[in-house]
């Protein structure tokens, strides 16, 4: 304990008797610090036995890192005491490990046993912090240390550590981005936890990883919504956010249905007197004239996410109001829109630097909603102590208010503001009063007069503004303003600011024909000071002595001469060009003279006026609220809006089944739900709510119920239950169920194939007998556990919207009462039957037509079913294969194949297989099970693995029966031969600038005219290779990128579709012979 007390009142920036004191800084460098000195005896004290003088010198360690000084040098000291015993020096020590773990890797990597210990420790916070350093150190060898305990803490007891978990899921995919798959298994798991705290935290590792996965949301949805009210700040903001980019994929837009008057609501209103003029007959055309829809009503679970987050507008934190907001105007109804002015209006009184952010969405906003913020008007006028930066925003939002019933208050408000002393602030004022003169016609003359007024302040940033403002406004009416050109002419002599010189010379050569005795004078005394002008004026000079030789060349003749010449030998190559052009095409010569001949009608074309808009006009592409909004450029990471779809998708997707034994108590509770928590505010918004909300009350608690109970399943029929049982009818409900098992038992007898039929029956037989004392989810599960058995795996993953799903309750363990998750399917492997009849074949492969596969997948091959064996040569036995591109749920790095057979003959077929084949090296067969019998007209599918080895060599094998064999080969062609990839287009570039040289292959090519819009191209270079599509900011260039099956080399494909000249075909990739081979594919694609 001696050592103790040396160092207590030491600070960092004390000296000892005698030395100077070189100061506190902690930025200080070490020359002028005594660290060095203090940290040999941190380190004897770490090296002591005594937990207490360990537990000091951790504490004071940790506090030099909050004060920014370098610590790192005693990492190796420290790290010795990561097995300490004493709970407080190790949770201490963990913070410096992560800390400094990624920086001094060597060393952490030697305690790395230490931290997998720490994973086991009884302590929640020793696990997570154990989790949190070894997630830290940056070292590719210890990813499957990583994973696996990241796999292991996200099963953990405490919600703490699976926080933790979901923390670490980024970190390791940016390490290793192969990872990927098993992290979207561990994401999906962590989704369907129940705990706040994880909410938040597992919704950002699901954005970072896999954003396209939406399918793993369905299940999560409604609660996810319900959990949102008491998930912490920042997981609230992240998880709005990827809501609202949910619900654009998968619920309607709430305003397709208003009609095209709604532009000029007020004309559509009031209607004009021309409309009266037509008579009443011209209305009835006007609305027959309007398509036909179907009445909008929204979807239960849009309104569900709507009314949750509308509480959270009242929260603490601005960030959560702003994510809110952008939600709401994303996606709510324009009726309810107006429920988040009043939110953004409070904000305003906060800091700067989100009084910044907020404004920044709030003028995007008023240019499409401005009748949300005209009762806040006031909230936007401009105080003297506010930054110029905000002024500025505040001008355009009160800009884009004004209107013709608060114009007059919005201009006196201007007339404050010019006599401010910001002159960047004064100059946007002018502006602002230019645009509102632009938009409000009949102030037009007013803000004229006020700018003319203007011209004799004495700041002439003041009047260079209000010349550039005036130039723009005589444009639209220059004829009867011919005092004030003249006024402005006499203004060249005392304006120095260029780009107000340069504006006047251009009103008075455009409009030379109203003053034209003044326009010669201004060119003679431009003449004279023409050396000293900045380039801008001089461009404008020969600009308005060309207009003039044109119009009155007795005068200016000369004048042009001179200013040409001079212009000849100007120091600036655009000024040389200009007068060289210029003197070409207005003087006769005998070589120009066809130009010569026109040059009036190019020098003295009517110019249309400009359109002075709001620079925050075409902004709200992007998301509001994100850094690319803010910075009206796409930042990277960003992902798009989508846009809404045309038709919605299937609402089921979202179903969860409910066990049986938890209705009763939540029954019970629906009554008391009924009444709303937030009773006020959902009751104040009266006529903000829109129509259609009222018939949506009862399926609100239903998916509020069904969410809160909490099953991962969907379901069909249990919407009807629940629906039922809102209404509180008995009878009615147990009809329904009833019905319910009738068809899905009808439905099981046309799927199951008859070799499982009579076994599937005698179950039905028992289950009946057996389970009469049992609840009626337990044996619609063991029907349903059967059915899935029976069905392959591509039915259970792609169901048509038309077929009703039913629901699929898993026996839940008494040991899960946790958190009521039932326990997640594991992949079956497809079984060798599929259907008995080519119909049920059919609709087991429709596609859903719900957004629910990520845009960037592949679609499947383009060769399509190919014949692998004619019914001829088979004697009756017709055999087909299909690339699938689906992963072979065998191998990784195989090839799934479709194998489809079909008897055409008058015999069954019995004992198909795959006799052992001969194939060459490298190339193996994962052949499928045995068929054991084919009955005549009956087709059925297989699933069979083929690894390549990344050639398009053929794979020869035999197909057997009990009496025949023939000898059958698939090749497959080189797109089929890989993967796609999701990656950034700053990942791309990177990786590309690694394969150059002989690993590139460029071609060149000329695109039919059929394959020039971007979805063609798209669909064609997909469909011949399996690659994914890489985001590209430029719109005529194309990327993708997929990895080989066996090898896992990079395929960067990138095509250069630019409209003039030939497009240009880019692939970089190890495996040069595959890439040689996938240009001369892909090429042949897009110029059929």
């Amino acid at each position: 304990m001696s050592a103790a007390p040396a160092y207590s009142e030491d600070k960092g920036g004390s000296a000892g008797p005698g030395e100077p004191e070189y100061g506190h800084d902690p930025a200080s460098g070490g020359i002028f610090s005594s660290d060095y000195k203090r940290h040999d005896d941190l380190k004897e004290m770490l090296d002591t036995n005594k937990d207490s003088l360990k537990l000091e010198a951790m504490k004071r360690i940790v506090a030099m890192i909050a004060r920014g000084k370098n610590a790192s040098d005693l990492f190796p000291a420290v790290v010795k005491n990561v097995a300490c015993k004493n709970i407080e020096v190790k949770k201490l020590v963990y913070v410096y490990l992560v800390r400094y773990a990624e920086e001094q890797q060597d060393l952490a990597l030697l305690s790395i046993s230490t931290f997998q210990r720490g994973l086991k420790d009884p302590n929640q916070l020793i696990r997570a912090s154990a989790l949190r350093v070894l997630s830290s150190i940056r070292v590719p060898i210890i990813v499957p240390i990583m994973m696996l305990a990241i796999k292991e803490a996200a099963s953990d007891m405490s919600p703490y550590v699976r926080k933790t978990a979901a923390h670490a899921i980024p970190k390791l995919y940016s390490l290793d981005s192969d990872q990927k798959d098993q992290l979207i298994e561990v994401i999906e798991k962590l989704l369907a936890d129940k705990t706040t705290l994880v909410a938040g935290s597992v919704v950002m590792a699901f954005e970072e990883v896999c954003p396209e996965r939406i399918d793993l949301i369905h299940k999560n949805y409604r609660k996810l919504c319900n959990l949102l009210i008491d998930v912490e700040e920042w997981g609230q903001v992240v998880i709005i956010s990827m809501l609202t980019r949910y619900a654009r994929t998968q619920f309607l837009s709430p305003t397709q249905n208003e009609s095209l008057l709604e532009e000029n609501p007020e004309k559509a209103f009031y209607g004009s007197e021309e409309d009266e003029a037509k008579g009443p007959g011209s209305e009835e055309a006007a609305t027959a004239a309007l398509p036909a829809r179907k009445p909008y009503v929204m979807d239960p679970d849009h309104r569900l996410l709507l009314r949750n987050t509308k509480p959270l507008l009242q929260s603490r934190s601005a960030a959560v109001v702003m994510a809110v907001a952008q939600l709401y105007f994303h996606l709510a109804p324009k009726a309810e829109v107006g429920v988040i002015a009043k939110a953004l209006v409070r904000l305003l009184r906060s800091h700067s630097e989100v009084q910044y952010v907020v404004l920044q969405n709030v003028a995007t906003m008023s240019i499409k909603r401005r009748g949300m913020f005209e009762p806040y008007l006031k909230s936007f006028y401009i105080r003297s102590t506010d930054p110029t930066q905000i002024k500025i925003l505040k001008l355009e939002v009160l800009t884009n208010l004004a209107n013709e019933t608060n114009i007059p208050t919005v201009l006196r408000e201007f007339q404050t503001y010019i006599r401010s002393m910001d002159k960047d602030f004064v100059a946007a004022t002018i502006q602002a009063i230019g645009r509102c003169a632009t938009n409000i016609g009949r102030v037009r003359d007013t803000c004229l007069n006020g700018l003319v007024q203007l011209l004799s302040n004495r700041d002439e940033l003041v009047v260079a503004e209000s010349v550039v403002v005036i130039k723009k406004l005589l444009q639209m009416q220059p004829a009867q303003h011919g005092e004030i050109i003249k006024h402005l002419a006499k203004l060249t002599d005392n304006i120095q600011v260029p780009m107000a010189r340069a504006s006047i010379l251009w009103l008075i050569g455009e409009y030379c024909e109203h003053v034209p005795k003044i326009a010669p004078d201004v060119l003679r005394r431009m003449a004279k000071s023409f050396t000293a002008e900045e380039d801008i004026v001089k461009l404008q000079v020969i600009n308005l002595a060309a207009k003039l030789y044109l119009t009155n060349s007795k005068q200016t003749k000369l004048l042009t001469q001179y200013v040409l010449s001079l212009a000849k030998y100007d120091q600036n190559y655009d000024i040389r060009d200009r007068a060289r052009f210029t003197r070409q095409l207005i003087v006769p010569s005998e070589q120009g003279g066809a130009l010569s001949r026109h040059a009036k009608k190019l020098f003295l074309a009517p110019k249309p006026a400009p359109i002075l808009e709001s620079s925050f006009k075409d902004r709200d592409h992007f998301q509001l609220g994100s850094l690319s909004h803010l910075l009206n450029a796409k930042a990277t990471g960003y992902q798009e809006l989508p846009d809404w779809p045309e038709e919605a998708p299937d609402p089921s997707v979202r179903n969860v089944e409910v066990p049986e034994w938890t209705k009763c108590s939540n029954r019970e509770k629906r009554k008391e739900k009924e009444k709303p928590f937030y009773s006020d505010s959902e009751g104040e918004s009266g006529p903000t709510e829109s129509a259609d909300s009222e018939p949506e009350s009862e399926s609100e608690s239903q998916s509020k119920s069904s969410s809160e109970s909490g099953s991962g399943e969907s379901s069909s029929d249990s919407d009807n239950d629940d629906e039922d049982e809102e209404k509180g009818a008995g009878s009615g409900s147990e009809q329904s169920e009833e019905e319910g098992e009738k068809k899905k038992k009808a439905k099981k007898k046309k799927k199951v194939p008859e070799g499982h039929r009579e076994g599937s029956s005698s179950e039905e037989g028992s289950e009946s007998s057996s389970s009469s004392s049992e609840s009626e989810v337990t044996s619609e599960s063991e029907e349903e556990e059967e059915e899935e058995q029976a069905e392959p795996a591509s039915w259970r993953k792609k169901t048509p919207p038309s077929s009703k799903s039913a629901p699929v309750a898993k026996e839940i363990s008494l040991l899960d009462l946790e958190d009521f998750t039932p326990p997640s399917v594991q992949p079956v492997s497809p079984p060798m039957v599929v259907s008995t009849s080519l119909a049920a074949d059919l609709e087991g492969l429709t596609l859903t037509d719900s957004s629910l596969v990520p845009s960037l997948l592949s679609p499947v091959s383009s060769a399509g079913r190919q014949e692998l064996l004619h019914r001829v040569a088979g004697e009756g036995l017709a055999v087909d294969y299909a690339f699938s591109r689906q992963p072979f749920s065998g191998d990784p790095h195989m090839v799934s194949v479709h194998i489809y057979f079909s008897n055409n003959s008058e015999t069954p077929i019995k004992g198909l297989h795959v006799g052992t084949p001969k194939l060459p090296a490298g190339i193996s067969i994962q052949e499928f099970p045995e068929i054991e019998s084919l009955a005549p007209g009956e087709s059925t599918t297989a699933v069979m693995g083929i690894n390549f080895c990344d050639s398009t060599q053929a794979a020869n094998f035999q197909l057997c029966t009990q009496t025949r064999q023939f000898y059958v080969s698939i090749q497959p062609p080189v797109g089929e031969l890989m993967a796609p990839v999701f990656m950034s287009e700053n990942e791309f570039k990177k990786e590309q600038g690694k394969l150059t040289g002989m690993n590139e292959i460029t071609e060149k090519l000329t695109l039919p005219d059929t394959c020039r819009s971007d979805h063609t191209v798209v669909q064609k270079v997909t469909a011949t290779a399996n690659l994914g599509r890489v985001p590209c900011g430029t719109s005529d260039e194309y990327r993708f990128a997929g990895r080989t099956l066996t090898s896992g080399s990079l395929v960067l494909l990138t095509l250069d579709a630019r409209p003039a000249g030939p497009a240009q075909l880019t692939v970089n990739s190890e495996k040069m012979v595959i890439g040689t081979m996938l240009v001369k594919d892909v090429i042949q694609a897009l110029t059929q």
